[in-house]
């Protein structure tokens, strides 16, 4: 029937948006292999400063991420146009928050928002990106909060980290 939802479609929908979640879960927590899931290696990624491929993406993101204190990023507003079975635009809205050091080494929040235009291919059942073009259309610099970790966040503990030490990977291997 006509009005019946294409099941196959919204497989492949929720396939997308958990790749983008995992990018997300990778680049905050500096986890290589979940960066590297997200997206096929040769394919372009113009990023900010960078452009080159995926995997020199990856590799970028390795050395620059280090010197950020701390990273949120999130992805709302997915909208996905199906080219064909094994394609499809994705636009997805989102909003990163860098602790890290400005141009001149003082130390800066950084608040961004934009969008991820990619395009998907699925290839042997796996949906990733295929190429990448990051759009910026927000940024925001202020000073941080003063003081370290223990100051900043009082009683809120567990406090996020890096792979491995993030409390994720703990719970991860207690319920995986």
């Amino acid at each position: 029937m006509a009005d019946q939802p294409n099941l196959q479609q919204l497989w492949d929908s929720e396939q997308i948006r958990q790749c983008l979640y995992r990018y997300c879960r990778g680049i905050d927590r500096m986890d290589e292999a979940a960066l590297r899931s997200v997206a096929w290696p040769e394919g372009p990624d113009q990023h900010g400063a960078f452009k080159g491929t995926a995997s020199e993406f990856v590799d970028w993101a390795l050395t620059v991420l280090p010197h950020i204190e701390r990273a949120v990023h999130q992805v709302h507003n997915v909208m996905i146009t199906f080219e064909d079975g094994s394609a499809a635009a994705v636009e997805s809205v989102f909003t990163a928050l860098h602790r890290q050091p400005d141009d001149d080494g003082s130390l800066v929040v950084l608040h961004m928002c934009g969008r991820y235009l990619d395009r998907f291919e699925k290839r042997d059942g796996d949906w990733r990106i295929a190429a990448r073009q990051v759009v910026f259309d927000w940024i925001e610099k202020s000073a941080p909060t003063p003081g370290a970790h223990p100051d900043r966040f009082a009683a809120r503990t567990p406090v996020g980290g890096r792979f491995p030490d993030d409390p994720l990977y703990a719970f991860l291997s207690r319920n995986g």
